[in-house]
């Protein structure tokens, strides 16, 4: 693995959640290390992440992208970076320098699906966050061709930072 800046995460927990922010970094920070996502990070990159609930990611999929359900996490670009991406309107932070975008995930979904697929929360949390930088990095899995790309990436990820998925959870 090659030397990377360290991704700076503003973390803000609005709920609690049992995992250390040093621990998300580091997973962040060693996706770098996946050739097409380098290709596509900034000197020194930038990202807010909002560990929140159910009710917070509703409202916040309701309001951006007029659907009505919870979800687990949702990627919002800066705009400045990775281009469009997914997951509606642009960063809260500085969309100059190397801020990404945000992201809002669901604590509740973590420790649901983590229970689900058998694995730990940290796992299901880190999978959630590569999940949400891919899209603030432009990628989508609006297609099949999409999906196995993001799937790619993200088990590549995940990999480099010594992070396993229960079988078959993607």
């Amino acid at each position: 693995m090659g030397s990377f800046s360290e991704v700076r995460v503003e973390l803000v927990k609005a709920v609690p959640a049992a995992f250390r922010p040093a621990d998300l970094r580091a997973v962040l920070t060693a996706a770098q290390g996946v050739p097409e996502i380098a290709a596509r990070m900034p000197a020194e990159p930038g990202l807010a992440i909002r560990v929140t609930g159910d009710r917070e990611l509703r409202r916040l999929n309701r309001e951006f992208l007029a659907e009505d359900h919870t979800t687990d996490v949702l990627a919002f670009p800066s705009g400045g970076v990775g281009g469009a991406g997914a997951g509606g309107a642009g960063g809260a932070g500085d969309a100059g320098g190397g801020h990404l975008g945000d992201l809002a995930i669901s604590w509740p979904a973590v420790r649901r699906q983590a229970a689900e697929h058998g694995h730990a929360e940290f796992a299901e949390l880190a999978l959630l966050s590569v999940h949400g930088l891919l899209h603030v990095l432009g990628w989508d899995h609006a297609t099949e061709v999409e999906r196995v790309e993001m799937t790619r990436l993200t088990l590549d990820a995940l990999g480099r930072a010594g992070i396993e998925l229960a079988p078959g959870r993607i």
